[in-house]
Order: C-alpha cells, then structure tokens, then sequence
C-alpha cells in the first residue's frame, strides 16, 4: 500500500502587476501556518519518504517551513509540471515516481490538488470527505491510502481518504467545524 499526502501551499500574497503568479512569496499567516501544519504531520506519523514540489515560490517556502519539524531529512524534488496543473498532468507526474518511496507528499496548487484528491478518492473515513467537498484551503491536506504497489499503478477511485486537516480546523472543536 502506498500513502500520497497532497499539501496545498500555505497562504501567499496577493498578485500584483509587478509580480509574476510564480514568484509570489507566502503572506504572514501562510508563514506561521506552514510550520504547524509541518508539525502535526510529524504527530501524526504521515512524514513523507519524497516530497514533489512546484516550482512556485510559494509551494517551495511552504516545503521550507513544513520540513524542519519532520525530524529528518526528506528528499524534495521541484517540478514545472505540477505548477498550475490539471488532474490529468498531476497522475502523470505521480505516475513517473520510482517505486522505492512508500509515503509521497505532493505540494501544489488548487484547482488542480482538490480536484486531483476527489478523481483518486474512491472510500473515506466518515466525515472527512465532506470538509474536503466543502474547502480545500491554503496548507490543507489530504491523505490518501492507495492499494498499489507502484505508483505507476494509480488509477481514478481507488484511493481511501483517511485523513483531512487544514490549519483553520486546529483550533476547532470537534463538531463545530460549520459554526
């Protein structure tokens, strides 16, 4: 079984005429959320064996932040390909990873991240595939069980949701997610 963690970069700057979309810097929340979300991932065992990361400032600043709390080094590769991509481009460049790493975390962007999450999700934990359904926000995460043995063997609804988490569900009590 595999495990594909896909992390949404943290919040980032707005965009402006002077700044190209890929070099936008994280904003103030985006940097403290970051280490937290890296924080919790260490909780919860789900550090990766490979990061891939867009190319994107943001995405890249957010992997500097998320990683220190991991507890080891983790090997990152940056990919043009996941910037701004589809679903389609994304099983791609899942689909090319070596099979040695058991654990992978993809950091990209949204539309394509959520859309790529609900196109593999073919089971979920009680709960959790709703507040994906709902939002998949800045530093969200999904984590997803693939009963494969390559990646090279993904294909659409045969992952499980088992976990769902984004920095503004942390200080939330249980239940109250839509008060």
């Amino acid at each position: 079984m595999l495990t594909l963690m896909l992390l949404r970069h943290a919040k980032a700057e707005p965009g402006s005429a002077r700044l190209a979309d890929q070099d936008r810097p994280l904003s103030g929340r985006g940097q403290s959320d970051a280490p937290r979300m890296g924080a919790w991932i260490s909780e919860h065992d789900l550090v990766p064996d490979l990061v891939v990361c867009s190319t994107a400032r943001r995405t890249r600043e957010t992997l500097t932040l998320v990683t220190p709390a991991f507890g080891r080094d983790v090997p990152a590769s940056f990919d043009p390909a996941v910037y701004e991509a589809t679903t389609a481009r994304l099983l791609t460049v899942l689909r090319r990873t070596p099979a040695a790493p058991r654990r992978l975390m993809l950091i990209g962007h949204n539309p394509g991240l959520e859309d790529l999450a609900l196109d593999l999700m073919g089971d979920a934990e009680p709960g959790v595939a709703e507040r994906l359904r709902a939002k998949f926000p800045t530093c969200g995460l999904a984590v997803l069980d693939l009963p494969v043995a390559a990646w090279a063997q993904l294909t659409p609804r045969s992952a499980r949701l088992t976990q769902y988490m984004a920095p503004r569900f942390f200080d939330v009590t249980p239940g109250t997610e839509g008060a």
